[in-house]
């Protein structure tokens, strides 16, 4: 860092935490209790880890994953045998943040040090200061969202609310197993849909009352925002008669991939519709291909690092929803692409027009250094910093979280020290757009309120 960005990352490091969009299990901050041990906490849940190991022959069984019998302290050890497939990556800079920064670890991370690490990051885990409340707190995170399905009965959430604790924890409404056809889940997530609400969802109307209800208790729980996901975008609306007519196949499973997707692209404009009128922000994360290896969702399910990234065309894409609801004061969407490419061509100038777009940060494969400085070189001189969405950490590792705001920032205040350097802007307007990077616009954005 030049002197103008040692200043800048100096005056936001110790902002708080604002995580508005994540992955994290709500029950770990409803029941407090010790974190099982250090491999079920580090390794499990992050697949950018067990991804990286996969690809170098190490069989997910062998991890643990999925609910495979393992050793956590044998799985450690082969973690850390295995350490050198990370160099280069965000992986290895964040975990050598928490071994260092959380856990106060000064050893490497190696095949030597393996079992010393493991026993003294288990010991730790045993504490009070290693709960979930009390890392929340010292983490110094003033709000958390995890992701939810349309079904969950939020039960978790119900229980922090009704907690003494006052950490604030969010849940996020995610309803694409009951928006699109394609989904396995499809059939058995209408049918608890309809249970939980006590609408007729054989319908589209009793359908469509089902989705705004688990909405409204969502939001009753404090949510603040919306999350889908969709492979190739679309968004034309139906008419209403059509749109019946296709959902009914899909009811049935009489129903083929075109119309299915058709279906879905005008369930997202009408999830936007909804947004209009109960407030709640839409996030749309576009251009993944889900579960690409299918021995491996045969074996182990979803969301088992197979998902990889395809090109997007966001101007066509939503080109229905827009015109439709783009121009509604009050509208907001967040749209996160794993397509770089459509960064300064498309979404720059789209943010840089369109009043409810905001871009949301490098996701999944972008949160980088290299990432987030790709990130800004291309998307500032259309949108500007204001219509960006902040940072959002996007992880199932908890853990991760510091690390991941920590670089984030540092990539903030490089980008703006090299703005300062070289003359766009002086060093106290850098500062103003630092605080908003780092903490102003997320809260904004996502209407979650000042601290």
């Amino acid at each position: 860092m030049n002197r103008n960005a040692e200043e800048i990352y100096a005056a936001i490091a110790g902002d708080p935490i604002v995580s508005p969009h994540g992955h994290c299990d709500p029950a770990w901050f409803a029941e407090n209790a010790r974190f099982k041990d250090p491999t079920d906490l580090i390794l499990i849940p992050d697949h950018y880890l067990f991804r990286m190991l996969y690809s170098q022959g190490v069989a997910l069984e062998d991890l643990g994953i999925g609910g495979s019998d393992h050793d956590p302290r044998a799985v450690f050890r082969m973690f850390a045998d295995h350490w050198h497939l990370f160099l280069g990556t965000p992986s290895h800079a964040w975990l050598s943040y928490m071994f260092e920064t959380t856990f106060g670890i000064s050893a490497p991370f190696s095949t030597d040090t393996a079992e010393e690490i493991y026993d003294a990051i288990d010991a730790k885990l045993g504490q009070p200061d290693y709960l979930p409340h009390a890392l929340f707190e010292r983490f110094n995170i003033e709000v958390l969202a995890t992701t939810d399905g349309a079904t969950d009965d939020l039960a978790a959430h119900q229980a922090i609310r009704d907690s003494s604790w006052t950490g604030r924890v969010i849940p996020t409404f995610r309803p694409d197993a009951v928006l699109d056809p394609r989904d396995a889940r499809f059939a058995v997530e209408l049918d608890r849909l309809g249970a939980m609400t006590g609408r007729d969802v054989g319908g589209f109307d009793g359908y469509v009352q089902a989705i705004r209800d688990r909405r409204a208790a969502f939001k009753a729980l404090g949510a603040t925002a919306t999350d889908h996901a969709i492979e190739v975008l679309t968004t034309d609306p139906l008419d209403r008669a059509e749109a019946g007519a296709i959902f009914a196949r899909a009811r049935s499973g009489d129903i083929s991939d075109a119309e299915a997707q058709r279906f879905y692209g005008h369930m997202l404009t009408l999830m936007a519709e909804m947004s209009v009128d109960d407030g709640l922000v839409m996030q749309l994360h576009v251009g993944s291909r889900r579960n690409t290896n299918h021995q491996i969702m045969e074996r182990f399910g979803r969301d088992m690092g197979a998902d990889i990234p395809v090109a997007t065309d966001w101007v066509r894409g939503l080109d229905g929803l827009l015109n439709r609801v783009g121009n509604t004061p009050g509208f907001s969407l967040i749209a996160f692409t794993l397509d770089e490419t459509t960064y300064a061509r498309e979404l720059a100038p789209m943010a840089g027009h369109w009043p409810c777009l905001k871009i949301g940060p490098p996701w999944w494969f972008h949160d980088s250094e290299a990432g987030i400085a790709r990130y800004f070189d291309q998307v500032v001189e259309t949108a500007g910093y204001w219509n960006l969405a902040g940072f959002n950490d996007d992880t199932r590792a908890f853990m991760s979280i510091p690390a991941r705001h920590d670089v984030w920032r540092r990539g903030v205040a490089h980008h703006l020290g090299e703005q300062v350097t070289r003359g766009a802007f002086g060093i106290e307007d850098a500062h103003v757009v630092a605080r908003a990077l780092s903490t102003g616009l997320a809260r904004d954005v996502y209407r979650l309120g000042k601290a």
